[in-house]
C-alpha cells in the first residue's frame, strides 16, 4: 500500500510500528534483541481502535483504509504471538 505522507498517516504508522516493536517485529535499538510485551502492544491496538471510533465519518478513504488495515494486521499479529507463547 502506497501511503501519502500526512500527519495523520504518519501518526498511524508510528503507532503501528510501536505495536510491532512490542510484538517482536523490530529489534531493540540498544540491545539488538527482539522484545515481546503483549500488554503494551494490546494497549496501542486499543488506542488505535479508540482513535478509529473518534474519527468515524471524518476520514478520507486512504486514511480509513490505512487505519483499519493497521488495526487488523496488529490484531492478527498479537493473536499469533499469543498462540505461540502458550504452546
Amino acid at each position: 500500500m502506497d501511503v501519502t505522507e500526512t500527519p495523520f498517516n504518519s501518526f498511524v504508522l508510528r503507532q503501528a510500528q510501536t505495536a510491532g516493536f512490542f510484538l517482536g517485529q523490530l529489534p531493540d535499538p540498544k540491545t539488538g534483541q527482539k522484545v515481546i510485551r503483549k500488554e503494551a502492544a494490546a494497549q496501542v491496538i486499543q488506542d488505535l481502535k479508540m482513535f478509529e471510533k473518534k474519527c468515524e465519518n471524518n476520514l478520507t478513504n486512504e486514511e480509513e483504509t490505512l487505519l483499519t488495515s493497521a488495526i487488523s494486521n496488529l490484531v492478527k499479529l498479537l493473536e499469533k504471538v499469543e498462540s505461540t507463547s502458550t504452546n
